[in-house]
């Protein structure tokens, strides 16, 4: 499935911060009513995140927008929705999500709210941040078609920590249990599968080591918190030219040899069959090509 490589949170209630995150080039953004927003301007950000939908739509319609509204729990959530379920949403960031049963809540205001404000084909982004969400994670991934991508947790200081408290390494061997369960639940379910944020904003290079260990554990893009982690996790979860033309290579040796009746080949010194042939067209859908944005796609939507 392809998605996005980076999506960059900006909180709800700095307008202003909006277009600056633009310009650093994320495949998608986050508008932020949770966390990021003071309880007593949360209301207030709800108009203030509408109008940044139609600024940052307008600015680039290929960008992903989505927005973190308030937890179920809070009941912030309708308020929020009725608000930012506006023409140029890309789709909802739940937070707090424990079980299916809260996408089908979710589900139901989406389907009033998008019938109410003449919009349609919102997805989600689900973030895993508690432990009932890790035990739950494939009933998760498969709980409705709106879902187009779940997170991996490993944040040093957020929901996870503090519930499964574990302390955090740049390794991530203390997270690596957590993110294989969410990551094998996206694969099977045939979603986008996202690792979770790298805090230490002025460490590019940590950062980077980080985005490759997500990438080769199999995950196809990173959630970032400042406009300067954007480059680096494009360039890491983004296919190099030499990938990109060796797995085209091999797709076109395969080919040639089922076309003249081989279902075997010699392909620069490898021995080549069917299986490498599924997985060249697998990891080039994994990694398109990088002009442009490639949306999160919804798991029914043919490749």
């Amino acid at each position: 499935m392809h998605g996005y490589r980076s999506v960059l949170f900006v909180p709800g209630h700095k307008p202003g911060w909006a277009p600056k995150a633009l310009q650093a080039g994320p495949d998608a953004i986050v508008l932020d009513l949770e966390d990021s927003v003071p309880d007593d301007v949360k209301v207030a950000a709800r108009d203030q995140v509408r109008q940044t939908i139609g600024t940052l739509r307008a600015a680039d319609p290929s960008v992903g927008i989505f927005v973190r509204v308030n937890g179920l729990v809070t009941r912030l959530t309708g308020g929020d929705l009725e608000a930012v379920v506006v023409p140029g949403l890309t789709g909802v960031f739940p937070p707090k999500v424990s079980s299916a049963t809260d996408i089908l809540q979710y589900d139901a205001l989406l389907d009033h709210f998008e019938m109410r404000n003449r919009t349609a084909g919102l997805r989600y982004i689900i973030p895993v941040e508690t432990v009932p969400a890790i035990h739950n994670c494939r009933e998760i991934a498969a709980a409705s078609p709106r879902v187009g991508a779940m997170i991996g947790p490993t944040a040093e200081h957020a929901d996870i920590a503090r519930e499964v408290g574990f302390e955090w390494t740049p390794g991530g061997l203390e997270t690596l249990y957590l993110r294989s369960r969410v990551l094998l639940a996206c694969r099977e379910a045939g979603i986008h599968a996202l690792t979770a944020l790298w805090e230490r904003v002025d460490d590019l290079e940590g950062l980077r080591e980080f985005a490759r260990q997500g990438r080769g554990l199999g995950f196809r893009g990173m959630i970032a918190i400042h406009p300067s982690h954007v480059p680096v996790i494009n360039e890491v979860f983004g296919p190099s030219a030499a990938e990109s033309e060796f797995y085209q290579g091999l797709v076109g040796a395969y080919e040639e040899a089922a076309r003249v009746g081989s279902g075997a080949a010699r392909y620069r010194g490898l021995h080549i069959d069917r299986a490498h042939y599924d997985k060249a067209r697998q990891w080039l859908e994994d990694f398109p090509p990088t002009e442009g944005k490639s949306p999160v796609r919804h798991k029914e939507e043919p490749s």
